[in-house]
């Protein structure tokens, strides 16, 4: 039955997203005709233009860590774009060090793990993301942190009845997915370094 709600809830994310993602482009296109006829590098054009690009990223990238994910592979390319695009909007760095496509269930397993790492991360720092004989590795640095411990106790499993409110649920979901995958979430944290291996 849990599996079931897991699909059922990732079908509806993947439908919200693709409902939003079309009037998201909209905008921009609205915006582009409108710097083809007039002023275009005003503060309010420039602030509109900025707030798409991020809400445009933001749903590609909601996409895959709360989407279906079905048997697709991601590139690359694919990943790079939606992290550089989510990272503008951002005070987070990721660098994505893989090379060669993975599964789809696989990179919504590491963009759950950034949210978490981004929630622990609110003043900024760098997240490097790489893959070594089939383990993945997110590496984040910051000057400082703000970590929860209870939350990572739940992403981790030392908290077997999660009580996580909606801007927490990636620290809910991971490990339920990661155990589907057959995999165990592990957190390594310092006072500047915190680390998620799965």
């Amino acid at each position: 039955m849990e599996q079931r709600n897991l699909n059922l809830a990732a079908l509806i994310g993947s439908r919200i997203c693709h409902d939003l993602i079309s009037p998201i482009g909209a905008i921009n296109n609205g915006l582009e005709l409108l710097g083809m006829t007039g002023p275009k590098d005003g503060p309010e054009m420039a602030l509109i233009s900025e707030s798409v690009e991020n809400a445009g990223a933001r749903i590609r990238f909601f996409r895959v860590a709360y989407g279906a994910a079905g048997e697709q592979m991601m590139g690359p390319s694919e990943v790079g774009s939606i992290l550089k695009d989510l990272s503008k909007g951002g005070r987070l760095e990721i660098r994505w060090h893989i090379e060669e496509p993975q599964p789809r269930a696989e990179v919504r397993l590491v963009f759950l793990g950034l949210q978490c790492l981004e929630s622990a991360m609110p003043y900024g720092g760098k997240v490097s993301v790489g893959l070594q004989d089939g383990n993945w590795t997110l590496a984040g640095e910051a000057s400082k942190l703000i970590v929860e411990q209870d939350l990572w106790d739940i992403v981790t499993g030392n908290q077997p009845d999660p009580n996580v409110s909606p801007a927490q649920v990636q620290f809910a979901l991971l490990p339920l997915l990661a155990q589907d995958a057959a995999r165990t979430v592990t957190a390594q944290i310092s006072d500047t370094e915190l680390k998620l291996r799965f």
